[in-house]
């Protein structure tokens, strides 16, 4: 009988090889570390210790949209209230209620360890009325109750990231009765109150480095160990079974644990300079995936679900993890006026639709103010985003003009005024079920005219 030797010992790739599919890696594997530095993170704390944290099988709830010193997050929506939760199905299936939202738009989209949103409930897929639905791990076995839906997850742990309609503050009240009707129950547990038992908090987690900077700050030892322990957890889709191939030759197998001083030199020494590189990549290629049309980028495909699209998947994990399939909301973002220059809250802005124009949706449309940062920014009347929720003024032929201007339009249109800071802008557009001209292209945003301000205006 052959005399077996060590696996790793055997590697015959060059060091150039190494490094291509070590960037490949890392790019491949990108969601996954990051969305376990996630949750490690945001279920380390009580419920309500933190907007969107809470243990494990429950919702932490946002009661109110951001206020103006808000920086938690870059681009945070004045649309919707979050209800976030993180599943555990390695023991049993998870079952998940929501209540009748009495034609409330809400959506409820459930995320795999890999990003994807693989199944989305809310009112365009599943209707407003109360429902339940018992999230199943790959492999289990078993029936759930009568009038529960099972929903098959990619993976053992699952994220919730629900978003529910609110339409400005005095809607807060009615929205909160919404979000304390989610619920999640055990299936052992189903039909009997329930309580769940506060876990102990693990110390060794760090709770203030944004997860996205702990992973990018990994050594390849770290991230490839961190991953390959993950897929013992996770399993790869179905459809990654090449890419899954073209990594085991440079020591990460699933299954196995990854032994980073154990590598063929060659392989060791490639991988070292493998996750800056990686990075290179994934911000370089970023400004690519969009298409931009009328000074306005659009990202209507291959997002939410990424089939084998990975370095957009990693990508989209870097700059918003927890995307939404399109189907469910699109996020046009304004980078240049019509004349194709930056935005600049120093300038007076125009954005006009024709009757034609105004955004297609079957739920409801918004355009939001942010500073360059992304960040929301005071301002006299405190609005942050407008849309077709607020009492806006038509022209008579059904046309809309929105006044993006650092200071007041005047009085009389003052209802469709969206304030700007000073400075570079990042304005961005939400479709809500967005229709299909909205995601085919047939409809485009119109440009952004820059005017001449009143102040300067000729006779003034």
């Amino acid at each position: 009988m052959a005399q077996e030797t060590d696996p790793r010992a055997a590697q015959s790739v060059s060091a150039d090889q190494a490094r291509a599919i070590g960037i490949e890696a890392y790019v491949y594997l990108y969601p996954l570390v990051t969305m376990e530095t996630t949750r490690r993170q945001m279920t380390n704390l009580s419920a309500g210790a933190r907007p969107g944290f809470a243990p494990m099988g429950q919702f932490a709830h946002v009661r109110q949209f951001p206020t103006a010193d808000f920086k938690a997050v870059v681009r945070p929506n004045f649309d919707t209230l979050y209800s976030a939760a993180w599943l555990d199905l390695r023991e049993e299936p998870m079952i998940v209620s929501v209540p009748d939202t009495d034609g409330r738009y809400y959506l409820l989209p459930l995320y795999d360890m890999w990003t994807d949103a693989f199944a989305v409930p809310g009112k365009r897929t599943t209707g407003t009325g109360a429902a339940d639905f018992a999230v199943v791990a790959p492999g289990w076995r078993g029936s759930v109750p009568a009038g529960v839906e099972a929903i098959d997850a990619p993976t053992p742990f699952v994220w919730i990231i629900g978003r529910t309609q609110a339409n400005g503050p005095d809607d807060y009240d009615e929205v909160n009765v919404v979000q304390d009707g989610f619920a999640i129950s055990p299936l052992s547990k189903w039909g009997q109150d329930f309580a769940p038992v506060a876990p102990k908090t693990d110390p060794t987690v760090d709770m203030e480095t944004p997860p996205l900077e702990q992973v990018n700050a990994m050594s390849a030892a770290e991230y490839f160990g961190l991953a390959a322990e993950l897929l013992k957890l996770h399993p790869a889709h179905v459809t990654d079974w090449s890419t899954v191939a073209r990594i085991r030759q440079v020591g990460i197998r699933p299954g196995e644990s990854f032994d980073f001083e154990a590598l063929d030199p060659t392989i060791m020494g490639a991988l070292e300079g493998v996750p800056a590189e990686a990075l290179m990549l994934m911000r370089a290629t970023f400004p690519r995936l969009t298409r931009n049309v009328n000074g306005w980028q659009m990202n209507t495909d291959s997002v939410g679900v990424y089939g084998n699209f990975y370095l957009k998947r990693a990508i989209v994990c870097m700059v918003g993890l927890g995307a939404n399939q399109p189907a469910d909301a699109i996020y046009p973002i304004g980078v240049a006026d019509a004349d194709g220059q930056p935005l600049d809250g120093d300038n007076d802005y125009l954005l006009h639709f024709q009757q034609e124009e105004v955004p297609p949706v079957e739920a409801f449309w918004s355009v939001t103010m942010y500073d360059a940062q992304g960040y929301q920014v005071a301002n006299p009347i405190n609005r942050f985003a407008i849309g077709d929720r607020d009492h806006l003024a038509y022209n008579n032929d059904g046309s809309l003009d929105l006044y993006l201007q650092h200071d007041s339009p005047g009085e009389n249109q003052e209802s469709n005024w969206l304030p700007a800071p000073p400075g570079k802008l990042g304005v961005t557009m939400r479709l809500y079920a967005p229709a299909a001209e909205a995601l085919d292209g047939r409809w485009i945003p119109p440009a952004i005219q820059r005017v001449q301000s009143k102040a300067s205006s000729p006779g003034t």
